[in-house]
């Protein structure tokens, strides 16, 4: 079913939109996925907050003209799948986590920071870590010297302490 130009418009306006407010956009070909796949993929993208969507190549171009994707026009060729996320790789990462379960899809690259990526950019933006788990990190490492101060600390407390009380017990006996 065609759209006319009114839902052209509508469509490229909405995918500009999110292109606007993302940080990366993962493409791959699903081309012989069941509905059911499909299905599933689009369930983790959503949990995920990756905006998950088929489009048309002509009117995925229009959307990210002038945008940071416009570099990734080249890989847009064939039933594509186009994944938009304001987390850095989180479209990466649902793709291509996807991907390894599903010999179907096909990652046929992306864009990250106004640079195009190819396969293995997309699969090596996928294998960072997410922000919560880099944040949780940083605060471990940050955590980390307090704790081991604290350690330090607590071990003089303790062998001044057992200094003290070892020779009022040695002259309680001698009294």
């Amino acid at each position: 079913m065609s759209l006319n130009r009114n839902e052209k418009a509508a469509v490229i306006e909405d995918v500009a939109a999110q292109a606007a407010k993302s940080q990366t956009l993962a493409l791959a070909e699903y081309r012989g996925l069941t509905v059911e796949a499909l299905n599933k993929l689009r369930v983790e993208a959503r949990a995920k907050g990756v905006y998950l969507h088929v489009l048309k190549n002509t009117l995925a171009r229009r959307a990210v003209a002038g945008t940071p994707f416009e570099v990734a026009s080249e890989s847009m060729v064939g039933p594509l799948i186009y994944g938009f996320s304001e987390d850095a790789v989180a479209a990466a990462k649902v793709i291509a986590d996807f991907a390894k379960g599903n010999d179907k899809l096909v990652i046929k690259g992306g864009a990250y920071a106004g640079k195009a990526l190819d396969v293995d950019g997309v699969k090596a933006l996928a294998s960072v870590p997410s922000r919560e788990v880099l944040l949780s990190q940083i605060a471990g490492l940050l955590k980390s010297p307090v704790q081991r101060m604290a350690a330090v600390l607590a071990a003089l407390s303790e062998q001044r302490g057992g200094a003290a009380e070892a020779p009022a017990a040695a002259e309680a006996p001698a009294a």
